[in-house]
């Protein structure tokens, strides 16, 4: 069972460390968030999950960390600087900004469409100004001088990076066709966002893979090329599923309309999740032909092609792009995750169902209580667990309100030590101790010496 509602995880997020709203202290700032101690863990997991399935599992795509800051010519051959636009437009009765594609799309909670067509916001009427074209790229300054000849730009995506190296990748790694370039950064954009948590903010960490193949024969037919795009599709998709263990049903694949392709675009396909308020994106699969390769060449005056042996002339490769935000892929994994579900007592508990390659702690140890012969031993326990995997110790409140804190936060597995495991009234312990499943509530008990050896088997390496 998925979470019910936006707001029920997102008092579960910054109740326990996973999300919390950026300068709070100071009143907030719109649309950006700090992920606690919890939610790094979650976001470098899933991050690393991403990675491993681009890259270690794969013999053709290699990595790339490119610059932020980069030559702003790279932003006008992408045609960002041009183009990167939203229509925004400003209610004189609120004093607010909207996006006014959004508020047609219904985006907007406070903005209700009344039945002659006209739109109303809590202090009345809605008097929309004419809709005008606002440029989304951040702009900054290099150097000292604060003059147009220093201006540069934040990156609002990740993909130019990638296209500006694609020949110094190519031909240091000497690849050939097809491979892929995969990197994970964070990127920027300015934009009037509807406000519904993490899922749109203006500083945002994507992860992005280009891959490269010869281009196809006829232009107008090009039946392998999206054949290999489809391909591309279904492994993100299935992705989801394995590695993140969101539920399939939860998911679905929207093509887009020929009115949404970019011009340059043999078709794009989007990964959608049933979010509580409606399906919506989660990933881009696009196949973007060999618009930005050509662009970058044609305005650099440097050609970004590639020596077809077989043709015997050099050729400017097709692209597909699979490209997610990570900040929204771990809050759509937290939304799937959630459960409210009995106890063995069957009282009320939460669950984040988190897969344990997944979830931000992977084992928590317990001591029964703060009994003086208990915490010594926990500590040892505690001490042979935490370098293997990223672990908790809690001694704090019953042992029935810490498992349920665990089960909270998603941890698959507790270890407690009782005094079967230390012995007491001069009978000797069995230095053994109990693990706890989160799921299942089931227990087991195992020798401490063997205790690594049975938490490698379920929940795998660090």
């Amino acid at each position: 069972m998925a979470a019910p509602d936006l707001e029920t995880i997102v008092s579960l997020a910054k109740r326990r460390g996973f999300v919390f709203p950026s300068s709070e202290i100071y009143g907030g700032f719109a649309s950006t968030y700090d992920w606690g101690p919890l939610g790094v863990e979650l976001k470098r997991n899933i991050r690393d999950a991403w990675w491993n399935s681009m890259t270690k599992e794969r013999d053709d795509v290699v990595g790339l960390d490119a610059a932020l800051i980069t030559n702003p010519q790279v932003w006008v051959g992408s045609g960002h600087v041009s183009n990167f636009t939203d229509p925004l437009v400003d209610c004189r009765t609120c004093k607010q900004r909207f996006r006014a594609d959004h508020i047609e799309e219904g985006d907007y909670p406070e903005i209700a469409k009344q039945e002659d067509g006209s739109y109303s916001c809590p202090r009345g009427r809605c008097d929309f100004t004419d809709s005008r074209q606002f440029n989304l790229m951040f702009e900054t300054q290099v150097g000292v001088v604060d003059d147009a000849s220093n201006k540069a730009y934040l990156p609002p995506e990740t993909a130019q990076g990638i296209f500006v190296n694609f020949e110094n990748v190519q031909t240091s790694m000497r690849k050939k066709l097809p491979f892929g370039i995969a990197q994970t950064r964070v990127s920027f954009r300015n934009e009037i966002t509807p406000g519904r948590w993490v899922f749109r903010t203006l500083e945002f960490e994507q992860m992005e893979m280009e891959y490269f193949c010869l281009p196809p024969a006829d232009r107008e037919d090009p039946a392998e090329y999206l054949t290999l795009h489809r391909e591309w599709i279904d492994i993100r998709l299935r992705w989801y599923i394995d590695a993140l263990g969101i539920d399939e049903r939860a998911l679905r694949l929207r093509d887009h309309s020929g009115e949404e392709l970019s011009h340059y675009s043999a078709g794009t396909t989007d990964i959608e999740y049933k979010f509580p308020w409606g399906w919506g994106e989660l990933e881009g699969v696009a196949a973007r032909t060999d618009f930005d390769l050509t662009a970058h060449g044609e305005l650099s005056g440097h050609q970004l092609t590639y020596f077809d042996e077989d043709r015997g002339e050099h050729v400017v490769p097709w692209v597909i792009e699979p490209a997610a935000g990570l900040s929204r892929t771990a809050a759509v994994t937290m939304l799937d995750a959630y459960s409210d579900e009995p106890d063995e007592k069957g009282d009320k508990r939460t669950v984040m169902k988190f897969l344990p390659a997944i979830a931000p702690i992977k084992v928590a140890v317990l001591p029964l209580s703060r009994n003086e012969k208990l915490l010594p031993m926990a500590k040892r326990v505690f001490d042979v667990v935490r370098p293997e995997w990223n672990s908790q110790f809690d001694d704090t409140q019953s042992i029935g309100r810490r498992y349920r804190r665990q089960d909270e936060i998603g941890t698959p597995l507790c270890v407690t030590v009782d005094f079967d495991t230390v012995g007491e009234e001069g009978s000797v312990g069995d230095d053994s101790v109990t693990i706890r499943e989160r799921d299942s509530q089931a227990q087991v008990r195992v020798p401490i010496g063997g205790l690594v050896d049975v938490l490698r088997e379920r929940l795998g390496s660090r």
